[in-house]
């Protein structure tokens, strides 16, 4: 009998309905929770007989909850710089705890913060996980999660940082006196020949032990000189007479270094073996460009030392953090040096709008998502990331309010089919009498 079609389709109009008011109550209440995707309702039809016939059976309505997650919101300024936004496409990958065992959930809120064991954590309680970066500042993507590990700074204080890298800026005084006796390499780290300058430079093992290294410097002839790097005292390393890198310098007639005409292994990178069994790290040397001003010179000042030094030591206590868009987490000590300690990744799925919604405001990878790959941030289709900021929900209040409007109405609609149905099926029950 269609009557009772009519009375179903009442009955699914005010489910329906109820699911819509239920993604408004959803939205309002989240107006102001960080990276929140409205939930949009659509309606569907419910068919129950689709052919043309003389007599029509209602189907009904159903409601369909759809969350806009690749829909962005406004970022917003805060004051901390652990507090991240993502600008364009992708995900933060957190945990809901610090073990490989504990289940992965993806999110946009990144307002992060160490908690009491210095781990990062999300307003949500989720732990945020990156690749930890090694001695140099370097890390392998296999695009599996279990490579990553909770992001934490506070385990380096009072641990060592090798010495990576040695930026000198060094004036040659141009018109000092040329040596013209008989040189031969390792003579100025014997000290078998008096050096024209030289200049220390305090560099650290992996763990902790400071040596000095020096380089030293003599003049041999117009615009060209002699360059040894050794070790002070020899028996810190295993090379012969301490002696780690040497080579001939020459410059150009406007006192720029000529890096083509000189040695080029002298401005290799230094491979140190120390001799107290602790390791090392390569020490990429900046010493200038061929042609340029920015590290070895030779011009009519005095030999000195411009600016520059060396990296490493021993790691104070942490005064701040900084994140940059690339997602390379770096801390900063309180003696002014920092150390590059984990770099985030962004996850990126084919269909972000068909993620799992979970509690925390986050997400979870199913069939219909896709398969998440991850990269550095700004790689491939990844959003970079914005330090000092967070994104904002997306509920628009005014739209809500009215649809909540329209959820209303349609919900007192579906209710009247529902009373006037009763009506005409009592007028049924009735001819009997």
């Amino acid at each position: 009998m269609s009557l009772y079609s009519a009375l179903y389709a009442g009955v699914s109009g005010l489910s329906a309905q109820s699911s819509a008011m239920a993604t408004v109550a959803d939205n309002i209440t989240n107006i102001n929770t960080v990276a929140y995707k409205g939930v949009e309702a659509q309606f569907r039809t419910l068919v129950t007989d689709g052919r043309a016939s003389s007599s029509y059976a209602a189907g009904g309505v159903a409601a369909t909850p759809i969350t806009q997650v690749t829909k962005q919101g406004l970022p917003q300024a805060t004051g901390s710089s652990t507090d991240l936004a993502i600008d364009g496409d992708g995900f933060f990958i957190t945990r809901a705890g610090v073990t490989g065992n504990d289940a992965v959930a993806y999110t946009r809120a990144g307002s992060f913060k160490p908690d009491e064991q210095g781990f990062m954590r999300n307003s949500s309680g989720l732990y945020l996980y990156g690749w930890r970066l090694d001695a140099t500042g370097d890390y392998t993507n296999t695009g599996s999660i279990d490579a990553l590990t909770p992001v934490r700074l506070s385990d380096l204080v009072g641990t060592a940082a090798p010495t990576t890298a040695i930026d000198a800026r060094i004036n040659l005084q141009s018109d000092a006196t040329t040596y013209t006796g008989a040189y031969t390499a390792g003579d100025l780290a014997t000290n078998t020949v008096a050096p024209t300058f030289t200049r220390s430079f305090t560099v650290y093992d992996s763990q902790g032990g400071n040596h000095e290294l020096k380089m030293s410097f003599l003049k041999t002839g117009a615009n060209t000189w002699k360059a040894e790097t050794y070790m002070n005292p020899a028996g810190d390393v295993t090379a012969t007479n301490g002696l780690l890198a040497s080579g001939e310098i020459k410059f150009n007639g406007d006192g720029s270094l000529d890096k083509a005409g000189s040695t080029g292994t002298f401005f290799d990178t230094l491979n140190i073996s120390y001799t107290n069994g602790s390791s090392s790290v390569p020490i990429t040397m900046s010493l200038g460009e061929d042609g340029g001003i920015s590290g070895l010179t030779s011009f009519g000042q005095p030999s000195s030392l411009v600016r520059g030094g060396a990296d490493g030591g021993i790691l104070g206590n942490i005064a701040a953090t900084e994140i940059s868009k690339d997602g390379v987490v770096s801390a900063i000590f309180d003696d002014g040096s920092s150390r590059k300690v984990f770099q985030l990744p962004v996850a990126t799925f084919p269909n972000p709008n068909g993620l799992t919604r979970i509690s925390g405001n986050a997400y979870s990878g199913n069939r219909q998502s896709g398969m998440m790959t991850m990269n550095a941030p700004g790689e491939l289709g990844a959003g970079s990331l914005l330090s000092n900021t967070l994104e904002a929900s997306t509920v628009d209040l005014a739209g809500e309010f009215t649809n909540m409007i329209r959820f209303q109405r349609a919900y007192s609609a579906s209710s009247k089919i529902i009373t006037t149905v009763d009506d005409m099926l009592r007028e049924v029950s009735d001819l009997k009498r």
